[in-house]
């Protein structure tokens, strides 16, 4: 007998409590960044104007043009937001054992992809940008692009990836539940 088992358990067990405990502050922080997220779009929504200006573009017109319709837009963005900060509590909350386990895998998977790559892709092409590595045509507003690669779109990335190792705890603290 080697007398190693029982302290190579405990190390195991520290580990697997250590991966655990990061996909719950994962889970937390990808619903903070949302639901901040949502105040922003519920802002806006509301007819504040303040940052309007960093969002640049259409956007940024569509804003103050006013109106029922960009109230409903972003309305819908703030509720999109929110549903995907309530997606990430999900995860490590009791009241997300009542959405079927695949239900939740499949849904914060897709989530993390579409923010990873959204956000992902702009960052790095917003960076290309300031940077003259790529031209594009037309003009450019600089600084609007400048809070899209440093602040918006980045917000997005870092949502997904946030999201995405929520994911991956969720899904190896409860496989080891079915495999039982």
């Amino acid at each position: 007998m080697t007398g190693s088992t029982g302290a190579g358990r405990g190390q195991s067990a520290r580990a697997a409590s250590g991966r655990r405990a990061v996909g719950t502050v994962a889970a937390y922080a990808a619903a903070v960044l949302a639901f901040a997220y949502a105040l922003v779009s519920l802002y806006w929504a509301l007819g504040g104007h303040a940052l309007v200006t960093t969002v640049g573009g259409y956007v940024e017109q569509f804003a103050r043009r006013g109106g029922a319709l960009p109230v409903l837009v972003a309305l819908a963005a703030a509720a999109a937001k929110v549903a995907g900060g309530l997606l990430a509590l999900a995860l490590v909350r009791p009241w997300g054992r009542m959405v079927p386990r695949r239900w939740l895998l499949i849904g914060s998977s897709a989530a993390s992809v579409l923010l990873v790559g959204y956000g992902g892709l702009n960052v790095l092409a917003g960076a290309l940008v300031l940077l003259d590595v790529i031209h594009p045509a037309g003009r450019v507003d600089r600084m609007a692009l400048r809070w899209h690669a440093g602040v918006w779109d980045l917000w997005f990335l870092i949502w997904g990836i946030l999201l995405a190792v929520a994911a991956i705890g969720y899904w190896r603290r409860t496989e080891r539940g079915r495999s039982a």
